[in-house]
């Protein structure tokens, strides 16, 4: 796929506290990215400097072969995470004057806006002030404010918090529209299951720093490690006696078991003990969630000791 936006070896300091220490990462047309990592990683002042709102100490970013303040940013959509528009102002105006500012067609964009309002349950609400919708109103009309003049470059941070699943669901299939049309997205969001389930690749940072940077199958395939949850009435012990077991969490009648990095899943059933009771058993791979946990929080529990995040 064709690579739109490319940031490399960016570096950035406040008041000599490195933010962020040489990261480099793509962005292809045409698909869902994710920038993760906990608060104060560096997700926003990566996106800042992408939008020009603030400019890297050293590195470079490139969008369509344009660099630093010659970025066409009017190709670009940007949907913070701190909601912004104006309260009180009517939604027709304000998304017009958004287009306006991006130099799209006023008659494309007004085609556009009601085509949105229409799709995200807002018919007729185009000359109501922003100040008389409801929060989850509000965000629709923001995310349609950052799509209405069809960027190439969507840069979503935080795009899902607030809403309702009626309304995630609607975000979730219009973003996968707006990539399988060819859009590059950029996605930053704290809710993994999220991530997991709609973007193409991962990029995560840690204190300013790149930890882990793939596909979701080369991001699973590095954390290979399987667990296997049995819900029955066993002892902790015996659990942690079967071979390739790593650790064993319990819950009630619920027990984790965390098994080594490559055992083969249907060869290791072979060893579970006799005596055990399961009422139910399931083998799956350790998900983004925990993946995220164990990075972020230091515990280094999903690679083998003495080895480093990818």
């Amino acid at each position: 796929m064709e690579v739109l936006l490319t940031v490399e070896g960016l570096k950035k300091s406040f008041k000599e506290k490195d933010v962020l220490k040489g990261i480099s990462f793509e962005v292809r047309k045409g698909e869902i990215m994710a920038i993760l990592g906990p608060n104060g990683a560096g997700k926003s002042t990566t996106i800042r400097n992408i939008m020009g709102i603030m400019y890297p100490d050293e590195g470079s970013i490139t969008f369509h072969q344009h660099n630093g303040k010659g970025i066409p940013r009017n190709k670009i959509g940007y949907l913070p995470e701190e909601r912004g528009l104006y309260k009180n102002v009517k939604v027709m105006d304000i998304l017009l004057y958004l287009a306006e500012l991006k130099d799209y067609p006023l008659d494309k964009a007004k085609e556009r806006a009601l085509l949105y309002l229409k799709k995200f349950d807002l018919e007729g609400k185009e000359k109501v002030s922003m100040d008389e919708l409801s929060k989850g109103m509000g965000q629709k009309v923001q995310f349609i404010s950052s799509i209405i003049h069809e960027p190439e470059l969507l840069i979503l941070d935080e795009p899902f918090s607030g809403l309702d699943p009626v309304s995630q669901e609607l975000f979730k299939e219009e973003i996968r529209n707006l990539a399988n049309n060819g859009t590059a997205i950029l996605l930053s969001s704290h809710q993994m299951n999220l991530v997991e389930e709609m973007c193409d690749r991962v990029f995560m940072i840690q204190r300013g720093q790149k930890v882990i940077y793939g596909t979701l199958d080369e991001v699973k395939t590095e954390y290979a490690n399987f667990k296997c949850t049995i819900h029955g009435k066993n002892r902790p012990s015996t659990l942690e006696n079967i071979p390739n077991v790593q650790r064993v969490e319990q819950n009630g009648d619920t027990s984790i078991l965390y098994l080594d990095k490559d055992v083969n899943p249907t060869t290791w059933l072979k060893q579970l003990p006799n005596e055990t009771t399961i009422h139910e058993l399931k083998i799956h791979r350790i998900s983004l969630h925990e993946i995220f946990i164990d990075i972020a929080t230091d515990k280094n529990l999903l690679v083998e000791e003495g080895a480093e995040h990818a």
